[in-house]
């Protein structure tokens, strides 16, 4: 049986259905090689040589279809009929060759089909070609490409703005799209205008609303009525005049219906209808084609087959009758950015079945139904209108309104299925009532309407995929995976459907745009895009591609080795000053500090990572606000750096503080003679915005002491510490020794009574078996007969064990501890001290008094022993945060 290889378990089901018992059909679950996530994976020194490793959780199923081979001597690749596809091919005919399992005489062929149907699975075994590798060497430049700039760009990010995560090559000018849209937004200025419209009446009572479209014979534009005394005055001027109907006009309309699904307008339809991001779309669409029920779900054709185009309009007419089913077929072509990479439209694979008659999920069924519709939509009749247009106006010519509306004569398409709209389109299709020319017309009221110009709207995931795809940027294999890469690195938030970036989304693209403008280019990345379409064609070498790229990015990326931070730092408060610092009301420097009133604020990051607002004249000025436009709320209850006062107590000031691990209380303030003063810090579940006198004091109060424990006279204390508040039981607060229990909750702490806290102490101490008490064991062995000390066997949590010193070896189960020998537990020490280097050189330490002159000997070469390692360590850092880099798919 020859050996068939799709990517998934569902795929293979389906397929193994049609095939039957004569194939064994098997899933690679998608790529089984990736470029190991370190440095080196592309040698750019080596003509871009690139290294490949079978990913850990592939190697169970490339070693399934190995074993598969081994019985049936013959491989058929039937992988998705994409770029993708093709290099998943590729790389399992290289891995399966690598490991021998693919021999000189294994017959190894491709095969594709756009839909998994019976006849599409059966005719595309008829017809296997080879692996076609221009689609796989536009493959490896793209992931070329995408490797070589995140493994490069990614650490400058990191060097120059901590906190900042990787750059990606498709990514970052997706995210440069939100970013400038969000400028946009913030950058406009409502402007105000009016409209006045009137409800009129025919002479038989029918009630319909017209706009005023001119004033004292004059057209009005958008912004002739500014404001609400000039809307008064048009308001007056139709109520003062007779109003009748000057024209009517009707004229016959058609629409048309839209193109069948390819990728990108699946996505942005069924953000419109579903609100259902990309990811969940395209996940959506690959369980319906791999169930066979729609055709492949990535692509940028919008053609039909023809078969397909004829099954459609049978079922057109078998459902809705022969009226809708136009005389001749609609032919849908678009001009593919790669005649190889084309694929039909995204449609359903038997028309005569809608969403009622597959069994599916609630997901499933919604996405369906809607290709089902748009497919049947497309080959239908256009609907039949009638637009009308009515001019009412007074004898004078002084005042002049219109009314729009039409007639559906036949709906056509319109009976299945409308496209969505993103944008709102002030159109009125409202159905007007019969007017004749001349007929006078009643004012029911006249009412005038104020408005504001409106921002450019933010990308939602359906209009962001759009604007991609008018640019050129991206292809339909990547849409889903370029929107949700920005939102899981934290570079943009979905808010409802809205895409809206980050402060450090902003940040990451403010360097790029002045540091590597030329990368996030919208020209330069589609020019990108069509030089990969090249390679794929067979029009132009993948090398030479990657060879031109790397020319120019290298020496970019090395110029930026020679930029300070506070270099970069200042470039971006520039560029995003705007935002930052935007105007006061009161026109005073946005940048002039609010604490010292002499510093300037400015961007600045933290070693921690992250950016924030800083004030100039630091350290005497120690003012910081999150990183962002100002917030004069929360500017109002923060805490400043000289500390907020909450009031006196016994005539001391009691403030808040800003700490290094978090916000405290502190009671008075720092001097010669008082450098450390009484401290506490603020529970995690209380706000210290609003934390009053009473609590401060409260919490200076701390530790309590709840009394002298009745068994032993030594002091139990109330307290909170860094994991909530608990009891101790010890000499002192800072004794290491003694035991802590938890209390419940905080106020416990200063309720809680000695009865109390002995039950929690005690209930601690049993459970921990006694710990506190040295343990006793369960058999004593005697003493290490090599190294000395008692050597004895204890019962754990997890089972008895040896224990010498500070070593604790398991006893494996077969082994009762009553029968083990002195012999084996030394064995099992050895084993234990040879995975822990630590307990080993302590262990020997302890025994070294008996041999001072080795003693001796082995401190007079401390020195170099010490060196090496360092050396070592030090040589490893670079490579080791370089790893941390992972080229982004694109």
């Amino acid at each position: 049986m020859p050996v068939v290889v799709v990517e998934s378990p569902a795929k293979a089901k389906t397929i193994n259905k049609y095939l039957g018992d004569d194939y064994t059909v098997l899933a690679s679950y998608g790529h089984v090689r990736d470029l190991p996530p370190k440095d080196g994976s592309v040698d750019t020194d080596s003509d871009f040589d690139m290294k490949w490793e079978v990913a850990s959780d592939s190697k169970k199923h490339v070693k399934a279809i190995a074993d598969a081979l081994a019985k049936d001597n013959a491989l058929i690749l039937a992988t998705d009929p994409d770029r993708e596809g093709e290099a998943i091919s590729w790389h399992l005919q290289e891995a399966l060759t690598k490991r021998k399992s693919i021999k000189k005489d294994t017959p190894v062929s491709r095969v594709v089909f756009n839909q998994i149907t019976k006849k599409a699975v059966t005719e595309a075994m008829e017809n296997p070609r080879q692996v076609d590798m221009p689609l796989v060497e536009a493959y490896l430049a793209r992931r070329a490409l995408d490797y070589l700039v995140g493994f490069n760009l990614s650490p400058v990010l990191w060097r120059k703005l901590p906190g900042a995560k990787s750059a990606g090559r498709v990514q970052s000018v997706t995210l440069r799209l939100i970013v400038e849209r969000e400028m946009e937004i913030e950058a406009f200025r409502a402007r105000e205008y009016w409209s006045v419209k009137a409800l009129l009446a025919t002479p038989r009572g029918q009630e319909f609303e017209a706009r005023l479209v001119s004033l004292a014979g004059k057209k009005l534009d958008r912004f002739d009525l500014a404001e609400a005394t000039q809307a008064e005055m048009a308001v007056q001027a139709i109520t003062s005049r007779a109003l009748k109907v000057m024209n009517v006009e009707a004229k016959p309309a058609s629409r048309n219906p839209s193109a069948p699904f390819m990728t990108s307008t699946l996505q942005q339809e069924a953000s419109r209808k579903f609100s259902m991001g990309a990811r969940q779309t395209m996940s959506t669409a690959q369980r319906l084609y791999e169930a066979g029920h729609i055709t492949y779900m990535r692509t940028d054709g919008i053609d039909m087959a023809p078969e397909a185009v004829t099954m459609a309009r049978d079922a057109i007419k078998d459902r809705f009758g022969a009226d809708y089913v136009p005389k001749e077929p609609r032919i849908y072509k678009n001009k593919a950015k790669n005649a190889q990479e084309a694929h039909e439209c995204i449609r359903p694979t038997d028309m005569t079945k809608d969403a009622k008659a597959l069994k599916l999920d609630a997901d499933q069924a919604k996405l369906y139904d809607l290709i089902w519709k748009r497919t049947l939509a497309c080959q239908m009749e256009s609907a039949r209108l009638e637009r009308t247009t009515v001019e009412v106006g007074s004898d004078d010519g002084q005042v002049g309104l219109r009314a729009n509306g039409q007639v559906v004569l036949f709906d056509g398409f319109l009976r299945v299925y409308e496209e969505g709209r993103d944008d709102v389109v002030d159109e009125d299709d409202k159905r007007l009532p019969q007017i004749s020319q001349g007929d006078a017309m009643d004012k029911r009221s006249v009412t005038p309407e104020q408005h504001f110009t409106q921002p450019p709207p933010r990308y939602t995931e359906a209009t962001l995929v759009k604007r991609m795809e008018e640019l050129g940027i991206g292809r339909p294999s990547t849409y889903a995976s370029i929107v949700t890469t920005i939102q899981d690195r934290e570079y943009v938030r979905k808010d409802g459907n809205r895409l809206i970036p980050e402060d450090k989304g902003r940040l990451v693209t403010a360097f790029l745009e002045n540091y590597f403008r030329k990368y996030i280019g919208y020209d330069f990345t589609a020019d990108l895009e069509d030089q990969l379409d090249k390679v794929s064609a067979g029009d132009a070498a993948y090398k030479e591609v990657l060879r031109r790229f790397w020319r120019d990015f290298s020496a970019a990326i090395a110029e930026t080795s020679e930029l300070r931070i506070t270099e970069v730092l200042e470039k971006i408060n520039e560029v995003l000053e705007p935002h930052l610092f935007p105007p006061t009301e009161d026109g005073s420097d946005p940048r002039l500090c609010p604490n010292c009133e002499i510093g300037r604020l400015s961007m600045r990051t933290a070693r921690s990572g992250g950016a924030f607002i800083g004030c100039s004249n630091y350290p005497e000025c120690r003012y910081t606000r999150p990183f962002g436009p100002p917030d004069p709320e929360a500017e109002a209850s923060a805490i400043p750096p000289d500390g907020k006062l909450l009031g006196e107590d016994q005539g001391e000031e009691i403030r808040i503080f800003k700490g290094r691990f978090g916000p405290y209380v502190q009671r008075g303030p720092v001097t010669e003679e008082n450098k450390k003063p009484p401290r506490q810090s603020i529970p995690k579940d209380w706000v210290p915005e609003e934390l009053t006198l009473e609590q401060g004091v409260m919490l200076l109060s701390l530790p309590r002491e709840i009394g002298p424990h009745p068994e032993d006279g030594v002091m139990v204390w109330a307290n909170i510490g860094r994991y909530g508040p608990y009891i101790k039981h010890a000499e002192s607060t800072s004794d290491r020794g003694g035991t802590n229990a938890n209390l419940e909750g905080i106020d416990e702490v200063w309720t809680v009574g000695m009865n109390r806290a002995v039950q929690l102490l005690a209930e601690k101490v049993a459970s921990r078996g006694g710990r506190g008490k040295a343990a006793k064991p369960i058999r004593e062995m005697g003493e290490h007969p090599d190294m000395g000390g008692a050597v004895n066997v204890m019962e754990g949590k997890y089972g008895p064990y040896v224990k010498w010193e500070k070593v604790n070896a398991t006893i494996p189960k077969e082994i009762e501890p009553a029968d083990l020998t002195m012999e084996r537990a030394v064995e099992l020490i050895e084993e234990k001290l040879a995975k822990s280097p630590a307990k080993r050189k302590a262990a020997t330490k302890k025994k070294a008094p008996a041999k001072k002159p080795a003693a001796k000997k082995a401190a007079t070469k401390k020195p170099a022993a010490k060196k090496a390692p360092a050396k070592k360590t030090t040589a490893k850092k670079p490579a080791a945060k370089k790893a941390e880099a992972k080229a982004d798919d694109a």
